[in-house]
């Protein structure tokens, strides 16, 4: 596309540029070569020589941005950083022509970037998408994107989702949410947009591809298989449950926003599942979590060494953390785009330093033996910060034929009993699975649920508010005999009706005991079985209790001859406070009602 004056090229000549002096001796890593088995090594490679995946005619090379959040005031970082892609981009094209440009979503700052104006969000507004594709046409290739969390938000301009869908299709140029293209034969560059925000179920930050393209994306599996010599580079913009890739549990994992359809345990594991099955799938991008791209975890691949661990079982699919460009969207400092450049061999992963004068390093190598088979490299060892830590969520390993589970793992006893030896703590890890297949953990003073396939963390069971000095047990809680509940206002003909509930697996009560107070809470499972609670609800919801608060409280400083900071306003929920058939009152304990035991 033509270059835009906002946005237009300095003229800079590729070889000439410090950059461009600097790419010339990036030493490219040796292809590690064959072994007898498949294997993925975690040792740096050998620098010494040109790699042969970059010595063929048939090579492309892709540029990936992470989460755009483009805000209008802050325009230098982008600049900046368009400026460091244009020579990368400009000296493929002279080379093999087949280069693209893929921005993961989120294209616009989620708040006003007007305050004294108006109160309007960015995000997701015509203003935003406009912004955001004369951005993305200024590299002078041709550009994908599809939509993140953020793109639907122009709430204040459309009224539906698929209004505002609409509108961010005709900006760039979509036809649909989702995209192909082929960038070099047989190569593949899919991509996959979330296409709810008003009408998610729960949080509006779940990242929700629809059923039509997911049905669009098995198909196209289907008809580009591995063994015709399909390679297919997935983008969407959050990763899938089962990727490894760092997380963040104190928001993603906590608000069930962290996978894709990440509230819907069957389709939210789906994708995962067709990565097993099908292996033309050689890697998968998402940004989504803005973390930067110098932790090992940033990438994973799909198997690794026997003696480093467990299988992972992620097909043939390497997953790829991507960054962000501009500083004040970092959540731990880094300023990194990817480049991907590769050909029918193999490609590598890089990372464009924006913050370090859009330096590339190569930060994995993978190699392709045949059609189903790779051999990946890490090019370097962990590059995390003393306070990286804080972003490294720990999830539970299995283990399989050749190792066992790891430290963290309970078991049950002889009577079919799991009580902790200790008392809850911050620092407290363990987790065991439940008879129904469910997995819960402890971490970090939270009560946890992860995948029963996968063990990714799903989301918050029960807080450290709540759980912190308490021991955590797991009893029978099965129906005897007589299949008898205890309900003082059961009604007339439906005594026994549980006993068409009782389910083939032993049913169980997670349990958590105060024993300085003397006190047991039952930690009772969702209708669909699952324990992690979905408690950050839809956007617009959300807004508008936000705004009933605010009436509450003018009313009251009105009504009681009080300052609004006086008031106090407090909320009730529902559905369900009690184990009653019987609808009796709707207080909150200690909240709404006077507190009681």
């Amino acid at each position: 596309g033509a270059t835009s004056p906002r946005f237009a090229s300095l003229g800079h000549k590729w070889q000439n540029t410090p950059l461009g002096k600097m790419f010339s001796r990036v030493a490219l890593l040796s292809v590690v070569l064959a072994a007898p088995t498949t294997a993925w090594v975690s040792a740096p490679a050998s620098r010494a020589t040109r790699s042969r995946l970059f010595m063929s005619a048939d090579e492309f090379t892709i540029g990936i941005l992470g989460d755009l959040h483009i805000d209008p005031r802050k325009m230098e970082d982008y600049e900046i950083g368009r400026e460091q892609f244009l020579p990368i981009l400009n000296d493929a094209k002279d080379k093999h022509g087949n280069v693209a440009l893929v921005s993961l979503g989120d294209l616009g700052e989620s708040k006003s970037v007007r305050p004294l104006e108006t109160t309007e969000l960015f995000a997701g507004t015509t203003e935003c998408h406009e912004m955001a594709a004369e951005f993305l046409s200024s590299f002078g290739v041709p550009y994908e994107v599809i939509g993140g969390n953020h793109d639907l938000e122009g709430l204040d301009e459309f009224a539906t989702d698929a209004a505002n869908l609409q509108m961010f299709m005709d900006k760039h140029g979509k036809p649909t949410p989702q995209f192909v293209r082929e960038v070099a034969e047989k190569t593949l560059l899919v991509g996959m947009g979330s296409t709810v925000f008003r009408e998610a179920q729960f949080t509006s930050h779940e990242v929700t591809i629809d059923d039509e393209q997911m049905a669009w994306f098995e198909q196209l599996l289907k008809d580009k298989p591995a063994s015709e010599g399909w390679k297919i580079f997935i983008f969407p913009h959050a990763p899938p449950n089962g990727s490894g890739l760092r997380v963040l549990q104190e928001n993603h994992v906590v608000n069930g926003c962290c996978w894709l359809n990440h509230s819907d345990d069957k389709k939210c594991r789906k994708f995962i599942e067709l990565v097993r099955e099908h292996r033309c799938v050689k890697a998968w991008f998402s940004g989504h979590f803005h973390l930067g791209q110098d932790y090992q975890d940033s990438i994973t691949f799909p198997t690794i060494d026997p003696k480093e661990g467990p299988y992972p079982n992620r097909g043939s699919c390497v997953f790829v953390q991507t960054s962000v460009m501009r500083g004040g969207t970092s959540r731990d400092g880094r300023q990194q785009s990817r480049l991907v450049r590769g050909n029918k061999d193999g490609f590598e992963i890089c990372t464009v330093d924006h913050a370090n004068n859009g330096d590339i390093r190569v930060d994995a190598t993978v190699t392709y033996r045949d059609d189903s088979h790779e051999v990946g490299v890490y090019n370097h060892a962990d590059m995390a910060k003393d306070d990286d830590e804080y972003f490294q969520v720990y999830q539970p390993s299995a283990g399989d034929d050749l190792h066992p589970p790891d430290a963290g793992y309970r078991g049950y006893d002889e009577e079919g009993k799991l009580v902790l030896d200790f008392i809850a703590t911050m620092e407290s890890v363990a987790w065991w699975r439940m008879s129904c297949g469910r997995v819960l953990g402890m971490l970090n003073g939270n009560l946890i649920e992860y995948d029963t396939s996968t063990l990714a963390p799903l989301g918050l069971v029960v807080g450290a508010d709540e759980l912190v000095g308490k021991r955590v047990a797991v009893v029978d809680s099965g129906l005897p005999e007589e299949c008898l509940v205890v309900d003082e206002s059961e009604s007339v003909g439906m005594e026994g009706a549980d006993c068409a509930q009782a389910e083939a697996e032993r049913e169980q009560a997670v349990v958590m005991i105060d024993e300085a107070e003397g006190t047991i809470v039952v930690v009772q499972p969702n209708e669909d079985g699952s324990y992690w609670r979905k408690i950050v609800r839809n956007k617009m919801v959300r807004m508008k209790e936000v705004r009933r608060i605010r009436a509450a409280k003018a009313f009251a400083a009105e009504f009681l001859n009080m300052s609004e900071d006086e008031a106090n306003v407090v909320s009730s929920w529902g559905p369900y406070t009690t184990v009653s058939g019987t609808a009796k009152k709707t207080g909150v304990a200690g909240l709404t009602a006077p507190a009681s035991r």
